[in-house]
């Protein structure tokens, strides 16, 4: 049964990684899903392989996220599934972080998620259910990622906040927290055989995560199984924050 048949889905940063696969997921189930992400090429194939409606958009500046609502508008008219998942990794100790580093790691993160979410409100139907991509980071408080961290304890802070301001419309927003997953940012961030090892050290699992288990999480988030869910923040990190 396709549960989510006549649902609009919006999944920012959704051509590779977790995006990628929550849209899979979500179309699956019988979504309409759109994606969003910054590099042409990788939009364009991401949403020739999955079938789904692919637009390009830099969540850190304020002018795509309102060209990329008047888009959405334009096709589909309202939003049902919000997916704010666009985000980058960098890593420097508070001590030698530059200027630039932290601008461009706060504003796709934070900035870029709070106002993709503030714009977008208008356009959620009642009832329409918000994820938040957050991580683990903002519990766990790894050395070197001080300021991806703060982004995210950030977004923990908002997604309370929204719940609250949007429960009169019956609008739930939850957080999605992963812990070391499986996908493109990893390799990014330069995973070797020594970090694997201290990551795995770390998580009770023994592995690392894969980003079709997160996807279920969304998925889960975006269905009405989720109704009497707002305002949390779901970990999936294989016990790593424990």
């Amino acid at each position: 049964m396709k549960n989510l048949k006549d649902k609009v889905a919006v999944i920012t940063g959704g051509n590779s990684g977790i995006g990628y696969a929550a849209a899979k997921k979500l179309k699956a189930n019988g979504a309409s899903v759109l994606i969003t992400g910054r590099r042409k090429e990788a939009v364009e194939k991401a949403s020739a392989e999955l079938g789904v409606t692919g637009l390009i958009a830099d969540q850190s500046k304020l002018s795509d996220i309102m060209n990329l609502v008047e888009q959405v508008k334009a096709q589909f008219g309202k939003v049902d599934i919000l997916v704010i998942n666009a985000g980058i990794t960098k890593f420097s100790t508070i001590e030698q972080i530059e200027e630039g580093q932290f601008d461009e790691m706060m504003n796709v993160n934070f900035k870029g998620a709070y106002f993709t979410l503030s714009r977008f409100i208008p356009l959620l139907n009642d009832g329409s259910s918000v994820i938040m991509l957050s991580s683990t980071s903002a519990t766990i408080s790894p050395k070197s990622a001080s300021v991806y961290a703060a982004g995210k304890a950030a977004i923990n802070a908002v997604v309370k906040i929204a719940a609250l301001e949007l429960a009169p419309r019956k609008i739930r927003v939850n957080a999605v927290s992963p812990g070391p997953i499986a996908t493109e940012i990893m390799n990014k961030i330069g995973l070797n055989e020594t970090l694997e090892n201290q990551l795995l050290q770390s998580i009770p699992l023994g592995r690392i995560g894969k980003a079709e288990e997160v996807a279920g999480m969304i998925y889960y988030l975006a269905n009405e199984e989720s109704a009497f869910l707002t305002g949390a923040n779901f970990l999936v990190d294989g016990g790593q924050s424990i």
